[in-house]
This record gives C-alpha cells, structure tokens and sequence, in this order.
C-alpha cells in the first residue's frame, strides 16, 4: 500500500479532560502538527484548555490550536479517543466497558463518515476492548484503529531498568504486552541494554538480581495506582506517549510501538482480538505485527491475558 503524507497533518484530540488536554498540549509543543483540535462536550472546559495552551503557540511552529465540534474530526488524519469515565471503586471492569462503549458510540455518531484514510487511536479503558469496538463501529481497515495498549506501561518498563541499571531509558529495549491491565507481563526473554540481552546485564551485576524482575515488573503495573493515590490521576506520562505514537505515524517513522492491536492470526491466540504487541507504525497505521520468540512462560502468559479479554467481548453489551 502507498504511504501517504499528510502536507497539512490534522490531529483531533477527543476529550478535554487531564489526558486530552495534556496530550493536545504535548502534541503542540512537539510541533507534530499542522492544526490540533480539542474536542469536548464541555464546552466551557474546552475553550480553557485552549486558550491556555494557545497562549505559547508563539513560542511553537505548530499552526494552530483550537476548539471543535464534533463534526470537525471528520477530516482528521489522527483522532484520539481520550473520553470515557474512569473506573470507580467497587465497579467491575465489565461495568466500566459497557458504560464507556456508550460514550464512544455517541462520539462517533456525533462525528459522521471518517476520511477512508483516517487513523484513530483509542486510549479510554479498556483500551482493548474499546479498540474493537471502534474498528467495528468505524469500519475503517484493522490497521488504521487501534489502542495505546501497552506503550505507557513499556515506558515505565524502560524508565525503571534504566533507573536500575544507570542508564538512559532510551537504551533499554523491551516490551511489556498482553492485556493493558492485571494481567499484561514483561517479556524479559527479549529484553536488551543496548545490544546486550537484560540476562546477560544482570548476571554480571551486583546490585541488579533475576529475583528483583518480579517486583519491578509489579511497580510498572502498579503504577498508575500509586500516582492516583498520590495525586488523583495519571496524564503527563501518557500524554508524552500519545505524541510518540502520533508523530510515528505523521513522521512515517517506521517505528515499533507495543499498542493494542488486531492479532490476526500473528501470534497464537484468537484472532479476532485486539491486544497489546508490539507493532510498526508508519503513515498508513499499522503496517504489521511484530512477532517476537516467548518462552513457554511467556506464551502461557499471553494464553492467560487474551483469554481474560476473550471473556469480558462474550458478556458485554454491544
């Protein structure tokens, strides 16, 4: 398929609340951009939101930032799905999806018809079940819809080992997949320091042990619980990500992204299911799907995470 290249790129940003505004404010200042619109039914909420990011577009090549209807988005190149209520305490996660797939029902029939070639990219959970469900409300190719997944907590992942091992992040190479939940795991077989495997790594240290990976993988999945408790949301790390994965696809990067994707067939799980991979993003969207070698455990683990996501499509309400 042909790459295209946006000359004017349009990113609409659905939702102005911490992670919507957050993320049209990173994607501003990273100038990833021709024209940003922020999209919310408060109104009010909205145009501040705006008029505070806006007041920098000096300082910026971005062309403009603004307020937005709905309708606005139809001839975006990127749209991100920020809006959905959170989970509260006591509620199941199935009563979450079917209050979140309403809202994102209504979002899109407030939008209308999408370019053909518009990419959207979901972020209100459950990431991976709301994915799917965009792609069969929007019917956009499997490859132009999908999740942010894993990527924040892969991001965590690298902060954390580089943190350890006293390097920079950006030299950490390894994925947290599966499930962007309970049940994601790290993939520590594949997991390098530069072109070292992370094994190799630990066995020559003396801070660092294998017996230390369990708890900084449960401090990458806990994450977000300990920022809420400490400040009642978590946005500037994942804003910083939906910019990453934005620009990947405007620059035509090529890039490798751990995010919720449609499997299809690439690793062995059910098919019709969106789930944490890694995946090539490029201007067309998903251009194919990573398939890295698990170990038995690994495999197992994902086993495990697809069918968690498997049984939470059978009971919810679509």
């Amino acid at each position: 398929m042909p790459q295209k290249t946006p000359s004017s790129p349009k990113v609409a940003i659905i939702g102005a609340g911490a992670v919507g505004s957050t993320a049209a404010y990173a994607t501003t200042i990273k100038n990833v951009a021709s024209e940003v619109i922020l999209i919310d039914i408060n109104d009010s909420k909205e145009e501040g939101e705006v008029m505070d990011i806006a007041d920098g577009l000096c300082f910026v090549e971005t062309g403009c930032i603004k307020g937005a209807d709905f309708k606005d988005a139809r001839d975006a190149d990127v749209i991100v799905i920020t809006a959905g209520v959170p989970q509260k305490e006591g509620e199941t996660r199935l009563d979450l999806v079917n209050k979140n797939i309403k809202i994102t029902k209504s979002i899109f029939k407030s939008i209308g018809k999408l370019k053909k070639d518009t990419i959207v990219i979901m972020v209100a959970n459950p990431v991976d079940i709301l994915t799917r469900i965009v792609q069969q409300i929007t019917k956009l190719p499997k490859g132009q819809v999908f999740g942010s997944g894993t990527s924040l907590d892969t991001a965590r992942l690298r902060t954390e080992l580089g943190h350890e091992l006293k390097v920079s992040p950006q030299n950490i190479d390894g994925y947290v997949i599966g499930e962007h939940g309970d049940t994601e795991f790290v993939c520590w077989s594949n997991a390098y320091v530069g072109s070292k495997p992370l094994m190799d790594v630990i066995e020559s240290m003396t801070e660092l042990k294998l017996s230390d990976l369990e708890e900084i993988h449960n401090d990458v999945k806990n994450a977000a619980y300990e920022i809420i408790k400490r400040k009642n949301a978590t946005y500037y790390g994942i804003g910083m990500t939906l910019v990453s994965i934005t620009s990947a696809i405007i620059n035509n990067d090529n890039r490798i992204v751990p995010i919720s994707v449609y499997n299809n067939g690439i690793y062995d799980i059910e098919k019709d299911l969106y789930i944490g991979l890694p995946a090539v993003l490029n201007s067309n969207g998903v251009h194919h799907v990573v398939k890295i070698k698990l170990n038995e455990k690994e495999n197992e683990q994902l086993l495990h995470s697809a069918k968690v996501l498997k049984d939470i499509l059978k009971q919810m309400k679509f």
